[in-house]
């Protein structure tokens, strides 16, 4: 049996990806496994709709419209409105980059994301996704996650990108503990070697980790004259998603 056309339009939305945010029709059809034929009949509803847009050199991205949906997510829209003010505070007071997490499945996913002038470079985005294991808004996370999703992300693969990333499963249940421990989660040059992340989790109106948010630093950094602030700014967001306070590392 065929793919539904549900199936074959969400092929074609998924083709792109940060490292291809512009695909031609061919580039399209190869990549959602589809007929030439097929993939530009589709694609052209899909701009039509405005799911995605023709540039003048007949690629494809992204349209605004598409964003437009998908800021309205609900983990997403409330958490941003309420975290702003936060992270806000949090970039002016440190000049660096801020960021703000939300789990989905074994990633982290960067729903928010102010950048300092002269900031370290940082990899992520808004929409962008990084593993768990290796992020300080992962760990913080993963560490307050159901211990089923925990051990399915310790049972690995766990993927190294620099010579620091903690890679061990043993190692990493000993990061998750400290984390718990102390309240805040220490990501020293395991995504790249130029950035360290601390980051604290962020709860809701039940005192569960809805969230986490993080400052970007240089590795050169100490993390200890991060971790008041971030664990304020963390505080601030939970109350104004209406967490009681009473949970203390």
């Amino acid at each position: 049996m065929g793919s539904s056309v549900t199936a074959r339009v969400l092929g074609v939305l998924d083709a792109f990806d940060a490292a291809r945010p512009l695909l031609t029709l061919t580039e399209l059809a190869r990549r959602a496994h589809l007929p030439l034929s097929t993939t530009h009949r589709l694609v052209g509803e899909l701009v039509a709709w405005g799911a995605l847009e023709r540039d003048d050199d007949g690629r494809y991205r992204i349209g605004l419209r598409l964003w437009e949906v998908g800021a309205l997510a609900p983990r997403s829209l409330g958490l941003r409105e309420s975290a702003m003010p936060f992270l806000t505070d949090l970039q002016e007071v440190t000049g660096e980059n801020v960021q703000l997490a939300v789990l989905d499945g074994r990633d982290a996913v960067y729903v928010e994301r102010l950048s300092g002038h002269g900031a370290v470079n940082v990899i992520t985005r808004v929409g962008g996704r990084l593993p768990l294991h290796a992020t300080g808004v992962g760990l913080a996370l993963l560490a307050h996650a159901p211990p089923e999703l925990q051990e399915q992300v310790l049972a690995g693969p766990l993927k190294r990108y620099t010579d620091k990333t903690v890679c061990a499963p043993e190692e990493v249940r000993r990061v998750l503990a400290e984390v718990r421990r102390t309240g805040v989660a220490v990501s020293d040059g395991q995504i790249e070697l130029v950035a360290l992340s601390v980051a604290a989790p962020v709860r809701g109106a039940g005192d569960e980790v809805v969230a986490a948010l993080s400052v970007v630093v240089p590795a050169r950094s100490d993390a200890r004259a991060y971790v008041p602030v971030v664990r304020a700014a963390a505080r601030g967001v939970s109350r104004a998603l209406g967490a009681s306070g009473r949970r203390r590392p």
